[in-house]
């Protein structure tokens, strides 16, 4: 039984689950490094019956999957991922089963890139260490407002952090309650509202057809030239061209990403030029904490799966 472990990039998968539970007859293999084309994936998944897919690193659509002739279980890490078809995974014979997750951890990791962003500690460090000193000046969040776009359980976290700072808290989504919000701790806005008051803007929303794009030409205009744009959620929500132009240009004060729209980010991806920015490679939920439940709920499900009886599936033949 070959069980493949996806973008495994800092080879730790072992380390976080008890994979002796699994059979004798399990071979465990990791992919430390990303797979971007059919044939460096097909050659890996050459004869595996289980994989392990981390988050949404490795698209799995229709076509794909149609190719992996051996593949019986799908486990991926959370209980829903945007890059695999579920039911073309279904169709081919292919269970799928996800896991639970730790949403404190993009949390946490949001409020580091806000704090990084607005007292430009990467810039100083950096310059500290070539000899420099206090070379920048840094942005209060004691008084500013936050604008929240997206009010769910990610961004309901963020409110109380952002109250111990100081800070009002703004808020919209599409359906957005306003006592719903208001119990949240945030006053509900319109979405022009949001992007014409907050000094930070943080994102918070789930990635589908009509939020890709969400925030484009016509949202960056309407924000303050100081403000601060966060991005923790999904590359797409943000149009990259737009944002660019409002970098090089001078009409945001700056932004933090933690997510692209192509990932790994490319070697020549313009981002990684523009000023103003901090960015990280979608730290949000690589945590000790993350991993132990991705890959400590990933060998239940393969252990439960091989004893017939599967747990958290998402979809079945």
């Amino acid at each position: 039984m070959r069980v493949v472990v996806l973008d495994d990039y800092q080879g730790v998968a072992l380390e976080h689950g008890d994979w002796s539970r699994l059979p004798d007859d399990c071979e465990v293999r990791l992919e430390r490094e990303h797979l971007a084309t059919d044939q460096e994936l097909f050659a890996a998944l050459d004869g595996a019956e289980i994989v392990v897919a981390m988050r949404e690193r490795t698209p799995l659509p229709a076509q794909r999957l149609e190719r992996l002739a051996d593949l019986r279980l799908l486990v991926t890490t959370g209980m829903g991922n945007a890059a695999i078809d579920i039911e073309a995974a279904a169709r081919s014979g292919i269970t799928v089963c996800g896991t639970g997750g730790v949403g404190s951890a993009t949390v946490e990791h949001t409020w580091a890139l806000i704090l990084s962003l607005a007292r430009s500690v990467p810039t100083e460090d950096a310059n500290l260490r070539n000899g420099g000193w206090q070379t920048t000046v840094g942005f209060d969040l004691a008084g500013a407002t936050l604008g929240l776009v997206g009010l769910g359980r990610l961004g309901g976290a963020m409110v109380p952090v952002a109250k111990a700072f100081g800070m009002e808290v703004i808020a919209w989504s599409q359906n957005l309650d306003p006592e719903a919000a208001a119990e949240a701790g945030a006053r509900a806005v319109s979405k022009q509202e949001l992007f014409t008051e907050a000094d930070v803007v943080s994102v918070h929303y789930k990635l589908g057809e009509r939020s890709a794009g969400l925030i484009g030409v016509e949202e960056l205009a309407l924000m303050k030239r100081t403000a601060l744009l966060v991005n923790t959620s999904r590359g797409p929500i943000v149009d990259a061209a737009a944002l660019l132009d409002a970098l090089w240009l001078s009409r945001i004060g700056g932004a933090a990403l933690d997510v692209y729209d192509t990932e790994p980010l490319p070697p020549n991806d313009p981002l990684r030029q523009a000023p103003r920015t901090v960015l990280t490679p979608h730290l949000g939920y690589v945590t000790a904490g993350s991993y132990g439940v991705f890959f400590g709920e990933a060998v239940e499900d393969i252990a439960a799966f091989l004893a017939g009886e599967p747990v958290r599936v998402l979809a079945a033949p």
